[in-house]
């Protein structure tokens, strides 16, 4: 698979952006047209999870239907109208010796993905891959298995008749454990893996690998409200940050909130919050003002990622305190601070290291789509090549293409 991901990624470099938009177009077209068959093999994994007793949500991340297949399609499509990275010129310049230096933007060359549960993902990851002029190969888990291969198929082969190179799009078969140790010491084929899935997955695909691995650890997010904030707009920013969709890593985890504005704010937030089903999980001073609302938070809740309507909530005395907290307990994906005070803003704004910081904004926009990038392979939260929404720019690299006269050096 490797070797022929790597021939394939060889003719994928070449195609032009309109020979892509075309491929992804039938692409799309391929996905509508095989919605029966993909819902024949849903079924099967639908009907394999009941039988093992997982979980109604796993359920229905797993379950495909009409809108979701068409979702699917959909988003090919979007993906097709994205403008094409490849081939953009980063700089160029010329130097005293004659010699015309370009430093030009291009795919990665061969990706490796490797996924859990939700089968939309084999789609999302291979029309960005493609677009952005890469192989790849998909290693999805054993509870999508027949999902993933009737989607792996269509886009292949529907691709193929509109020019899509062989073998651009594999998915690995074998679903145990060995398959994961395979992909990650191929590092002679490929250029890249991107675990995506829980915690113990990420460290496993970290541990093992041979190349370079983008990861998107927790997202423990922290909404700071300053002495100087809108309480207005911070009660609505948190409700929504926390509440509006809580099971995603953009969703807020921990709120912290200046000592100086704690009792006008909390006298808002606390009820609101509850009106939204939210537990509230707080330090001593929120526990001995609102004893009825809220439990005292245990020293694990600050380094725990809830992903449910579960909200830490700490009092601090000022800003530095607050970002000594996020510098402990974050993650290092989305901080907020809410203040009208703009210098402090600005303080925040530079000196706490996430991949995404807000100013009276929601968490929930650290978001490809919401950034304006189309779908997104995920969240960086690393440092090097990548961090936050990872569109199709973030699945290129660039090269340095130098164009002389017979130039040599003395």
């Amino acid at each position: 698979m490797g070797q022929r991901a790597r021939r394939a990624g060889r003719e994928l470099a070449v195609l032009t952006a309109g020979q892509k938009r075309a491929i992804l177009l039938a692409m799309a077209d391929g996905l509508d047209g095989a919605e029966e068959t993909i819902l024949a093999a849903n079924a099967l994994d639908v009907a394999g999870a009941r039988e093992r007793g997982l979980g109604t949500a796993m359920v229905d991340r797993l379950t495909l239907n009409h809108e979701r297949v068409a979702a699917m399609a959909r988003g090919v499509r979007e993906v097709a109208e994205l403008p094409d990275p490849v081939g953009e010129v980063l700089a160029s310049w010329e130097r005293p010796n004659g010699l015309r230096m370009e430093k030009v933007r291009v795919p990665i060359g061969v990706i490796g993905i490797i996924f859990e549960s939700r089968p939309n993902v084999t789609s999302d990851a291979a029309a960005l891959c493609f677009k952005s002029g890469n192989a790849t190969i998909l290693r999805g888990g054993s509870e999508a298995i027949h999902s993933n291969r009737a989607i792996a198929a269509v886009l292949q082969e529907s691709g193929e008749r509109a020019g899509l190179p062989a073998w651009s799009i594999q998915l690995v078969g074998n679903t145990d454990r060995e398959s994961v140790r395979h992909l990650a010491e191929m590092d002679r084929y490929l250029d890249l893996i991107i675990p995506r899935g829980g915690k113990g997955l990420i460290e496993t695909v970290v541990s093992l690998a041979r190349m370079p691995v983008i990861k998107h650890y927790d997202g423990i997010c922290h909404v700071y409200v300053d002495r100087a904030a809108d309480v207005g707009m911070a009660v609505e920013i948190i409700v929504n940050a926390k509440a509006q969709k809580p099971g995603v890593c953009n969703a807020a985890e921990t709120l912290l909130v200046d000592e100086a504005i704690a009792e006008r704010f909390f006298a808002v937030a606390v009820p609101a919050l509850r009106a939204k089903g939210v537990e509230l999980r707080g330090d001593e001073w929120l526990c001995g003002h609102y004893p009825d609302e809220v439990r005292r938070a245990e020293e694990k809740d600050w380094d725990t990622e809830h992903l449910d309507l579960i909200l830490n909530v700490r009092t601090v005395r000022g800003m530095d305190e607050a970002m000594d907290h996020i510098a402990a307990h974050g993650s290092r994906h989305s901080e907020c601070i809410v203040t009208e005070d703009a210098e402090a803003a600005e303080r925040f704004l530079a000196m706490v290291d996430s991949a995404a910081v807000f100013w009276n904004a929601s968490t929930r926009f650290n978001d490809g789509g919401e950034f304006g990038f189309g779908c997104e392979i995920g969240i960086s939260t690393d440092k090097l090549h990548a961090r936050g929404p990872m569109g199709l720019p973030e699945l290129t690299i660039y090269k340095y293409l130098v164009r002389g006269s017979g130039q040599v050096r003395g």
